[in-house]
């Protein structure tokens, strides 16, 4: 995220990773269980999916709005949107090592300077994944592993979307202002609904859903992408 602390940074990167829990159900349920071993069998729940969805917003004490929504495989194939509340968004289509990137104008104008760009962009680039990584761009690993972190308290039960649930709140010395709730699933499988992180510096708000379903991620027409090799040759 742009014009972020590198400390706040490495924070919401854990939480937008989906660093920790769900809740448990059934026998020896979640009203019997230590936050840290909600935060353990909910780890285990959402490492086994094979498909889920991820919408996260993150507000700036100093203004400013970061939304996106992500589908993911949690492994090679995924699908995000993210957009900045100052302009832009951007598209990102992610299977095995390659990446399809679709920045709009408004993007490509604030965010990389390019006041050349005078239309909307219909096409793809195609890239290898690695490439992006080495430019630092802004965007998405299809990746999350649900590691947990930080100290867990178990509190109150409550309702996600109309789901039964209990909150988890966990504390980290690596973010000392700041705190994660963490909103379990106490009936069924004990999945992750959401998550929210409140700081100093900024709000984020994580939910999940769509466990397990049908994963739709494909590659652009052909007729709409652009090779970045040959671009560059």
């Amino acid at each position: 995220m742009r014009n972020t602390p590198a400390a706040v940074t490495a924070a919401l990167t854990c939480l937008l990773a989906g660093a920790a829990l769900s809740g448990c159900a059934g026998e020896g349920g979640a009203e019997e269980r230590s936050g840290e071993e909600v935060l353990d069998e909910a780890n285990a729940t959402m490492r086994s999916l094979t498909s889920v969805t991820v919408d996260a917003t993150t507000t700036s004490a100093k203004g400013g709005t970061v939304t996106s929504h992500v589908v993911t495989d949690l492994d090679k194939r995924c699908r995000a949107r993210t957009s900045w509340s100052e302009g832009g968004t951007l598209e990102q289509i992610r299977i095995g090592d390659t990446d399809y990137v679709r920045p709009d104008r408004a993007y490509l104008q604030k965010w990389n300077g390019d006041t050349s760009v005078k239309s909307e962009q219909k096409l793809w680039m195609k890239t290898p994944v690695e490439a992006g990584q080495e430019d630092e761009q802004d965007l998405t690993s299809c990746e999350r592993p649900f590691d947990s972190f930080g100290t867990a308290t178990k509190g109150k039960s409550t309702r996600v979307d109309g789901k039964d649930a209990v909150a988890v709140t966990v504390t980290d010395k690596a973010v000392k202002e700041g705190t994660y709730t963490f909103y379990v699933a106490t009936q069924g499988k004990p999945y992750l609904l959401k998550t929210v992180y409140k700081g100093s510096d900024f709000h984020t708000t994580t939910s999940f859903g769509e466990f397990d379903e049908a994963l739709d991620v494909r590659a652009p027409k052909t007729a709409d992408v652009l090779d970045a090799d040959d671009l560059v040759r």
